[in-house]
């Protein structure tokens, strides 16, 4: 036996669990996809001699995640990391409990490689303290190819009008037309995606970005709401607070002709073993094939004590946005890689147009953030959102234009 090599292994080692540490991130990932894909996480770090604890916490637009975050914050044990999204980090940011993690971001060339915008989204006070994963497309319709091709000849609808004629084809043919999750996260999401394509995204951004008064209480947004609204008739009896990801294999299963959702919902196609092309479509929503509405997942770090805490938190970091990780990653969760210097070789059709939209999108200023996904406004406002989407939703005496009052009326009071 070579003693010399065994000592130096030996020395290895030590030095390994000297720094090994334990990562707890908390995160709202527990559908089929989302699970395959943060399991890649949770081996890359393993591989790195971490530990992981996991803290999942159900419930798909992370409402019911943050509120637990919060509880923790304020009793003084945060996790290692939480998901996050959006204007939400600056105001942890404000109670001072966030790690910086410019070292990280600097060895890694993050402001090179990340766009702008996302880039500054991450940041606090000018330094990192988040680290995002990948690039969520909102404005997908999901459709059954087989019931698309028997009532609609596989005709994608372009337009509300040839939208709704869809529908009334497949509820005729006995199918479900169209497939919801009676949530409120999942109403904004459809409610968003409705506006955006009867307004534009100029209308959109004035409106849900900018809160302008004028725009909030437009017949645009009347027209939004009574649209939206015009949708439920093709839903079935068991919409209320089902989840999205059940409302996605109801798709899957030939079911149900098509789901507005965001990309993620591509992750559960993938997990059935269904492509794009051959068992469904993936299209953009009416009226909007010339925006690209979105959000970045990312995860929020929590200053730990510890160095062996603090370096299994660093090292986190980097493998959330290295280039192996993003791409292995991505292919799973249904999304696009954050960084562009990802090749896109293994990806399927709807990934690659999503670059493509991304990259045009952000040239012709036509990228807007999703107020649903928390990238648009402060918690507080689409909160009140939130409340008179889904109220009106459910309200089948509330009328568009009473809906408009209250939301107008909702966002001042939150602000």
């Amino acid at each position: 036996m070579n003693k010399t090599l065994t000592a130096a292994t030996f020395a290895a080692l030590i030095s390994g669990q000297a720094h090994a540490g334990n990562v707890e991130v908390l995160h709202y990932w527990t559908s089929g996809g989302e699970a395959a894909a943060l399991a890649i996480l949770q081996k890359m770090m393993k591989d790195e001699g971490h530990s992981w604890t996991d803290f999942a916490v159900a419930g798909g637009g992370g409402e019911t995640a943050m509120t637990v975050l919060k509880s923790r914050a304020i009793s003084g044990n945060p996790p290692s990391a939480s998901m996050i999204a959006g204007p939400e980090i600056a105001q942890w940011g404000d109670l001072g409990v966030l790690a910086k993690l410019d070292e990280v971001a600097t060895s890694e060339g993050w402001d090179a490689l990340l766009p702008k915008a996302v880039a500054d989204i991450h940041k606090y006070q000018g330094s990192y303290v988040a680290a995002p994963v990948n690039v969520h497309r909102i404005n997908w319709m999901w459709m059954n190819k087989s019931i698309l091709d028997q009532v609609n000849g596989g005709q994608v609808p372009q337009s509300w009008d040839e939208f709704f004629a869809f529908m009334d084809k497949a509820k005729q043919a006995g199918f479900i037309a169209f497939a919801h999750g009676g949530q409120d996260w999942q109403d904004a999401t459809v409610f968003e995606q409705v506006a955006l394509g009867v307004g534009g995204d100029d209308w959109y951004r004035q409106a849900f970005v900018e809160l302008d008064k004028q725009a909030l209480s437009s017949d645009t947004m009347t027209q939004a709401f009574a649209t939206f609204k015009k949708l439920k008739s093709y839903m079935d009896p068991g919409m209320p607070g089902r989840d999205w990801n059940l409302t996605t294999a109801m798709v899957i299963d030939g079911k149900a002709a098509v789901q507005i959702m965001g990309d993620w919902a591509k992750g559960e196609f993938a997990a059935a073993g269904k492509q794009p092309g051959k068992d469904y479509v993936c299209a953009t929503v009416p009226g909007t094939q010339n925006a690209f509405n979105f959000n970045v997942d990312a995860f929020m770090m929590f200053a730990q004590k510890s160095k062996e805490a603090q370096a299994a938190q660093q090292d986190l970091s980097r493998l959330l946005v290295s280039k192996e990780f993003q791409e292995e990653f991505n292919l799973k969760k249904g999304s696009i890689p954050v960084r562009p210097d990802v090749s896109l070789a293994r990806y399927d059709s709807c990934a690659k147009q999503s670059m493509s939209d991304f990259q045009a999108s952000a040239k012709s200023g036509s990228l807007v953030p999703s107020f649903a996904h928390a990238m648009a406004m402060e918690p507080a406002v689409s909160g009140a959102v939130y409340d008179v989407v889904t109220n009106f939703f459910n309200d089948n005496d509330m009328t568009a234009d009473a809906a408009t009052s209250r939301l107008v009326s909702a966002i001042e009071l939150a602000q």
